[in-house]
C-alpha cells in the first residue's frame, strides 16, 4: 500500500451536515456516536453471516471495547465489526457526503428483512470525534478475504493521511482519538463511564471499559504479590477479576409483555430511574405495524401534588438513547409519566438528538396516546377495585390530560373517578344519576374537607353527597368538565343550598312570611352592617343552625384565580362574594325578632346577631385578625351576661 496525503471531498451540498456537527449541545455525545457506530459495524457483520454471505463466523463474542489511557492522551474505540478498507476508508470517510451504512443497505436490501436495524440515519456521527481531539487516528481490517490492514489520520481539518496500518491483525476498527487540552475531562474512567452508561445502556453489543493505567498498575501489584509469596514459600492462586459489560443487551421492553414478570417491570423501573419505591402500573408497548414501536410508561406513584414535575421518558433509537422528554413524541401531558420509548422508525437528524419533521411522528404520538387511554379503560373495566386505590394518584396526570388534549378526555371520560364525602370513587354519571331526584345536573364539591366541615356534616345528615376537589387544578377541570358535559354545573358545597335542605314552606309567598323575612334581613342588617354585604332569610330543615354563609360560585374560581397570578399585577381585586343565610326556622332566631322592639335589650341582641354572623363566617373561613379579636370580646361578653343570669 502507498502512502497518500489527500484532503477530505466537502460537497456544497453537504456543508450543512458537517456544520451540524458542531450544533451538539454536549460535548458528550461523541461517545454515544463513536461506540453506536462499533455497534452498527458489529449489526452489518452479524447480517453477513445470516445471509451466507460469510461462510464461517469465527467470532460470535462481539463486543464494543473503550479504552482510556490517561497518560497518553487518548481514548479508543475498538469493535469487532465488518471493518473496512483502504476504499470504502476513501468513500466513507473522505467524502462525508456518503452514509456508510446506508449503502450496505442498499446493497443487500433484496436478502434482507423489511427491518432495516442497521440502516445509518446518522453516517455522519463520526465527525463529533473531532470536537474533543486534535488528532484521529483509524485503524481498520476489513473481514474480506486477503484484505489489508489500513490507517486513516486527520488532525481535525480537511487534510488526511492513508497508509498501512500495523495495529489490527483481526477483523474491525480502532479508533483513536488524541484528547485536546480543553476536554481532558474525557480521560476519566469514571467520566466515561457514566456517559456509556446514560447513552448507551441498552445497546446491543457487549461495551466494556478499560483503563489503562489502571490495569497496568494492578498488573504491576498482582505480579509483585505473587513474588512476595513465592520468596515466602506461598503459592495463592488468584482467581481472575470477571469484566462484566456495562450495558443490558436484551432490555425489558424489546421482550414479549407476556415473557415479562411484575418482579422484572419492577426491577427496570428501579434500575432505570434510581429509585426505591414501586410504580403504580405499567403499559408495555408492544408494535409492528404500520411502525416499530416498543416501550415502557410507568405511572408513578404521587406522595403529594408538590411533586408534580415532569417525569422522565427516555426515547431511544434502535436502544441508543437519543434524548429525555421528547414532546414531538411524547405528548406533553404523557411526559409526568416515567419510561422508555425505542422507536427505529423516527425520522432523526445527523445529531441523533432531533426529530425532522415528518407526519409518522404524530402518528406515534397518537397511537402511544391511545394505548394509554386503553390501558385506564381496561383497569377501570376489569380491575376497578385496584383503580380506585390508583386514583388519587393518578387523577392529577388524567386531568391534566384532559385539559391538554381534548381527544384524549373522550377516550378516557369513562374511566374519570371522583370521590365522594362518603370515601366511594363514583364516575360522574354515576353521581348525577344517584343525585337526580334530589337536584338534577348539579355537582356539589368540597375544596377544603376541614373548613367545609359544617357543610359536609349538613349534606350527610340529608343524605346529600358531594365530590372531593381540592387539587389546585380542579379549578380548571371543572370549567372544562361543564364545557365538556352539556348542562352539568358544578357548586362548592357552600356556595348554593340544595331543596333537600330547606323547609317546603307552603306559607312562603304570603304578606305575613315577607314581612316576617323583612324583619329578620333589617335586624341582622342593622346589627351587622357592611360586614357581611348580602342577607338572605330562607327556611331550613336543620333548627339548630341560626345562621350559615353560601359564597358566590363565580366569585370562588375568579378569588383562585387570582390567587395562582398572585404578584402579577392583572389590574384585578376579587374577593369571595358571601351570603348571610339566616334561618327563619331557628329558635334562637324566631327569639331575636320577638325582642326587636324591645329598647332595653338592644344591646344584647346586636351583640347575639354579630356572634350568631360571626360563627357563620367563622365556619367558612378563618377570621380576620381585627374580626376574630372582637369575636373573642363578645365571647367573653356573652358569657359575664350568662353567669349574671
Amino acid at each position: 500500500m502507498e502512502f497518500e496525503k489527500g484532503s477530505i471531498s466537502i460537497h456544497t451540498e453537504n456543508i450543512f451536515p458537517i456544520i451540524k456537527k458542531w450544533l451538539y449541545s454536549d460535548k458528550d455525545i461523541f461517545i454515544r456516536e463513536l461506540i453506536s457506530n462499533g455497534c452498527d459495524a458489529v449489526s452489518k457483520h452479524k447480517r453477513l453471516v445470516s445471509l451466507g454471505e460469510i461462510s464461517e463466523n469465527k467470532s460470535s463474542d462481539y463486543k464494543i471495547t473503550v479504552s482510556v489511557n490517561k497518560g497518553e492522551g487518548t481514548l479508543k474505540f475498538i469493535d469487532n465489526g465488518i471493518g473496512m478498507t483502504e476504499e470504502e476508508i476513501k468513500k466513507y470517510i473522505n467524502q462525508v457526503a456518503f452514509s456508510g451504512a446506508e449503502d450496505f443497505f442498499n446493497k443487500y436490501k433484496d436478502k434482507m428483512e423489511e427491518s432495516n436495524d442497521i440502516i445509518g440515519h446518522f453516517g455522519l456521527g463520526f465527525y463529533s470525534a473531532f470536537m474533543v481531539s486534535k488528532k484521529v487516528q483509524i485503524d481498520t481490517l476489513s473481514y474480506t478475504e486477503g484484505a489489508t490492514p489500513v490507517r486513516w489520520i486527520s488532525e481535525g481539518g480537511t487534510e488526511y493521511e492513508i497508509s498501512e496500518s500495523d495495529a489490527r491483525n483481526d477483523r474491525g476498527t480502532t479508533i483513536t482519538l488524541f484528547i485536546d487540552d480543553d476536554s481532558k475531562e474525557f480521560l476519566d474512567e469514571f467520566t466515561v463511564r457514566g456517559i456509556i452508561n446514560k447513552y448507551c445502556s441498552f445497546l446491543p453489543v457487549e461495551i466494556y471499559l478499560e483503563d489503562v493505567e489502571r490495569l497496568e498498575r494492578e498488573a504491576k501489584e498482582a505480579e509483585e504479590k505473587a513474588k512476595k509469596q513465592k520468596e515466602d514459600g506461598k503459592e495463592e492462586i488468584v482467581d481472575a477479576k470477571v469484566i462484566e459489560p456495562l450495558n443490558d443487551t436484551n432490555p425489558l421492553w424489546l421482550k414479549s409483555p407476556k415473557d415479562c414478570t411484575d418482579e422484572e417491570y419492577k426491577e427496570f423501573y428501579r434500575k432505570v430511574f434510581n429509585v426505591f419505591d414501586e410504580p403504580l402500573f405499567w403499559i408495555h408497548l408492544n408494535v409492528d405495524y404500520p411502525f416499530n414501536l416498543k416501550g415502557i410508561l410507568y405511572f408513578p406513584k404521587l406522595k403529594n401534588e408538590f411533586e408534580l414535575t415532569e417525569g422522565k421518558v427516555k426515547l431511544y433509537n434502535n436502544q441508543v438513547f437519543v434524548a429525555d422528554n421528547i414532546k414531538e413524541v411524547i405528548p406533553e401531558f404523557l411526559l409526568l409519566l416515567k419510561g422508555v420509548i425505542d422507536c427505529p422508525d423516527l425520522p432523526l437528524n445527523e445529531s441523533r438528538s432531533f426529530l425532522q419533521n415528518d407526519r409518522d411522528v404524530s402518528k406515534i404520538s397518537k397511537h402511544i396516546i391511545k394505548k394509554v387511554a386503553d390501558k385506564l379503560k381496561s383497569l377501570c373495566k376489569n380491575e376497578r377495585e385496584e383503580y380506585n386505590k390508583f386514583w388519587d394518584d393518578i387523577q392529577i396526570f388524567i386531568k391534566y390530560g384532559c385539559l391538554k388534549d381534548e381527544s384524549f378526555y373522550e377516550k378516557v371520560k369513562e374511566c374519570i373517578l371522583f370521590k365522594t364525602i362518603d370515601d366511594e370513587y363514583i364516575t360522574l354519571q354515576d353521581y348525577l344519576e344517584k343525585c337526580k331526584d334530589k337536584h338534577e345536573n348539579k355537582v356539589f364539591y368540597v375544596s377544603d374537607k376541614e373548613q367545609q366541615s359544617q357543610y359536609i356534616k349538613l349534606f350527610k345528615e340529608y343524605d346529600l353527597s358531594a365530590v372531593v376537589l381540592n387539587s389546585s387544578i380542579d379549578t380548571h377541570f371543572i370549567s372544562f368538565m361543564e364545557y365538556k358535559e352539556n348542562g352539568v354545573k358544578f357548586n362548592r358545597i357552600d356556595a348554593d343550598l340544595s331543596d333537600v335542605l330547606k323547609d317546603k314552606n307552603e306559607n312562603k309567598d304570603s304578606e305575613e312570611n315577607k314581612e316576617e323575612i323583612a324583619k329578620i334581613e333589617g335586624l341582622f342588617k342593622e346589627a351587622v352592617g357592611e360586614r357581611v354585604k348580602n342577607y338572605s332569610v330562607e327556611g331550613l330543615k336543620n333548627e339548630d343552625t341560626p345562621a350559615m354563609v353560601l359564597v358566590s360560585e363565580q366569585s370562588i374560581r375568579m378569588a383562585e384565580m387570582q390567587s395562582r397570578f398572585a404578584g402579577m399585577d392583572l389590574g384585578m381585586n376579587f374577593e369571595e362574594e358571601k351570603t348571610l343565610v339566616i334561618n327563619e326556622n331557628s329558635p334562637i332566631i324566631k327569639k331575636l325578632v320577638s325582642l326587636k322592639d324591645d329598647e332595653e335589650k338592644k344591646d344584647k341582641i346586636t351583640l347575639i346577631c354579630n356572634q350568631i354572623a360571626d360563627l357563620a363566617l367563622l365556619s367558612n373561613k378563618e377570621l380576620k385578625p381585627d374580626e376574630l379579636d372582637s369575636f373573642v370580646q363578645r365571647s367573653n361578653k356573652l358569657m359575664s351576661l350568662l353567669i349574671e343570669l
